[in-house]
């Protein structure tokens, strides 16, 4: 695993929105640029809380039907050790393999509060969640392919290996940010060098902003301007 980023660091990044976080990470061309998020499949639960950021920690669950042994996943405390061994701030990140997923919500407002006991800020499923009212009020973000009524028969099948979330393959340890926009997982080795670079697109953007907002606004000094940010 890289080094992980300082706590400044990290608040750097978070700071930021999604969109343009994205187009920072573009300009690096460390990937095509249709990939790195997650699709539309994944909503993000509360749009209004800030954005989330963490290291994955990636587990497998079913609902569908009874687990072989026990009968929720609260029989899994080697879970909680395991989320323990990730560096934090942690988001759990839980693919339900049922077909279709999303029977029962793996995280609700019992659980929610175990994770975030555990330093974790958020979970992305592309299965269920429930008791929203109570989750959000504690300030954990969610992001999931839909509310849930009930936990059906949901319990652990795998933790630790990649999963797949809206199209998006993660693996533990890897840097995930959300906000009211989305998913996106962020290169650790560029991560540090994001908020500079995000800073001075920002920045040119602005400029196209302003003059397009100010009553000297004309497509012929529009045009000198695109043409000088290059």
């Amino acid at each position: 695993m890289e080094s992980i980023l300082s706590f400044d660091q990290l608040e750097a990044i978070r700071r930021l929105d999604a969109c343009t976080l994205s187009n920072a990470i573009e300009t690096f061309d460390l990937r095509l640029r249709n990939e790195g998020f997650a699709d539309a499949s994944i909503r993000c639960m509360f749009p209004q809380l800030p954005p989330m950021l963490g290291y994955a920690v990636t587990a497998r669950i079913r609902g569908s039907g009874p687990p072989p042994v026990g009968h929720s996943y609260f029989d899994r405390g080697d879970w909680w050790n395991y989320i323990l061994s990730v560096p934090g701030p942690r988001v759990t990140v839980v693919q339900d393999v049922d077909d279709p997923p999303g029977l029962g919500g793996f995280v609700g407002e019992v659980h929610a509060s175990i994770h975030r006991a555990l330093g974790c800020v958020g979970t992305v499923t592309n299965g269920g969640v429930r008791d929203l009212p109570a989750v959000e009020k504690m300030g954990y973000q969610l992001f999931a392919a839909h509310p849930s009524v009930s936990h059906a028969y949901v319990h652990m099948v795998e933790f630790g290996e990649p999963v797949e979330i809206g199209g998006l393959t993660i693996r533990s340890g890897d840097l995930i940010f959300g906000d009211c926009h989305g998913i996106l997982s962020v290169p650790k080795k560029i991560a540090a060098e994001l908020p500079t670079v995000a800073a001075r697109m920002l920045a040119r953007e602005q400029r196209v902003i302003g003059f397009c907002r100010s009553p000297a606004f004309s497509l012929e000094k529009l045009r000198e301007i695109i043409k000088e940010l290059g």
